[in-house]
């Protein structure tokens, strides 16, 4: 090739390249040196929902005979209410936990603020209940880790106005190192003792270990969500509503098939869901369904087999994943091709882990693909009446938050997908 082409080439794909976003690299794990404090003291304290106008509140102590007890009121520093719960601990190889603290409050107000402590002493904290009513909105990010855009998307999520943060799996990615746990709880705090945050289990929850330790021990001590109050019998797959939605969190790791317990369950939770009072229809999992990324590529297939049908047939509107490191939105899509009585689904993997973005996607980019890219960031989803929400993808962008995706959906209870699947819903629930 003539040099002066290759100098023009060259030049092409600089400014090319130059044009396009240059995705920054991964960041290290973050340094969580702390002053000691005392045994008692209230630590990795979060809260998540717990059944209607009722909140779940969680911490750990150093100290085993510290009371799982959570005072509470409207009023700093005035606590007019006083709540019991119950305690756990686990034991990992070397690792003790401390006390695990799970304390129910309640019944609250809708939109309220109320401030308490938890054990009888320690700092005072302050959440915000959900409101009763549309416009609610929902921070959402996955594989989260404990890096330094793990920080960056938190600081992004912080300067957003959000009433329950939905997380679909992949927490602290401990990974067996229990004091990752430890560590995760204590960056998470500022924003997860305020409002409740909603998860459910990714890969790097199992942490099993054959003939010694059953897998999500140390997941299901720590981060207990309201599946006795949603009719499941794990912690691993549940539901709950919110302002006008019911959400359901499912378990890609552990049974889904036909003759599982949590496919009977999902199908009795389907079963409960009224429209009317609940227009919009949520499923959260971790492994994604529908993915372009050449990362993990057909890891969802069998379970989508068995409840993407389900699903469809109950006419769920959005379907949010983690597992895949990038982001991803589809159109309504179904049984593998597009279907305006489909679930728009939302791959949102790229919270800020460890293991870095997964880049490559396949070409050419399939029809019901409509846009993804690999960086770091966080969504919000804002359910603004019973028919319209505003969904917005934001990248971090070296620390500068900035909105890259942005889509109206409508909900399909006022479709006449509703209505043309009552009958089949219907037969699926009943079926044998």
């Amino acid at each position: 090739m003539e040099p002066k082409l290759v100098l023009a080439l060259f030049l092409l794909i600089s400014a090319t390249a130059a044009s396009e976003y240059i995705r920054p690299s991964t960041r290290k794990n973050l340094d969580f040196s702390r002053p000691s404090k005392s045994s008692s003291h209230p630590q990795q304290v979060h809260i998540s929902l717990a059944g209607d106008k009722h909140m779940r509140v969680s911490w750990v102590t150093d100290d085993k005979s510290a009371a799982s007890m959570v005072e509470y009121g409207t009023s700093p520093g005035r606590y007019s209410n006083i709540a019991l719960g119950e305690s756990t601990w686990y034991s990992y190889l070397f690792y003790s936990s401390g006390k695990i603290h799970h304390t129910v409050i309640g019944p609250l107000e809708d939109n309220a603020v109320y401030y308490y402590r938890c054990g009888g002493g320690g700092p005072e904290y302050k959440l915000k209940t959900p409101p009763a009513q549309f416009p609610v909105t929902f921070a959402v990010a996955g594989d989260l880790g404990q890096t330094g855009w793990t920080q960056s998307t938190l600081d992004h999520i912080d300067q957003c106005k959000y009433d329950v943060h939905l997380l679909p799996g992949d927490l602290s990615y401990a990974d067996y190192m229990q004091h990752l746990w430890d560590t995760f709880g204590e960056l998470v705090e500022p924003l997860a003792s305020a409002r409740p945050w909603m998860v459910t289990q990714g890969n790097h929850e199992r942490e099993s270990i054959p003939f010694l330790k059953d897998g999500f021990e140390p997941y299901n001590s720590r981060w207990k969500m309201p599946f006795e109050e949603s009719g499941s019998s794990s912690n691993l797959y549940y539901s709950f509503e919110v302002s006008g939605a019911h959400i359901i969190m499912l378990g890609s790791y552990t049974g889904y098939d036909e003759y599982s317990n949590q496919y009977n369950w999902l199908e009795a939770d389907l079963a409960k869901v009224d429209r009317n009072k609940t227009p919009w229809l949520l499923v959260l999992f971790h492994v994604p369904w529908y993915n372009s990324n050449e990362a993990h590529q057909n890891e969802g297939d069998r379970m989508m087999e068995a409840m993407e049908p389900l699903l469809y047939a109950a006419s769920v509107d959005i379907v949010l994943a983690g597992h895949v490191h990038a982001y991803e939105r589809t159109e309504r899509v179904n049984n593998g091709k597009l279907d305006p009585c489909g679930a728009v689904h939302i791959t949102i993997g790229d919270g800020g882990n460890r293991e870095g973005l997964a880049h490559k996607y396949k070409n050419p980019q399939p029809a019901w693909s409509v846009f993804r890219e690999a960086s770091f960031g966080h969504g919000e989803l804002k359910l603004a009446n019973s028919t319209h929400a505003f969904w917005s993808w934001h990248r971090n962008d070296d620390d500068e938050p900035v909105r890259s995706d942005q889509v109206w959906i409508t909900s399909l209870v006022n479709s006449e997908c509703v209505a043309e699947k009552k009958h089949g819903l219907r037969k699926i629930l009943m079926g044998p």
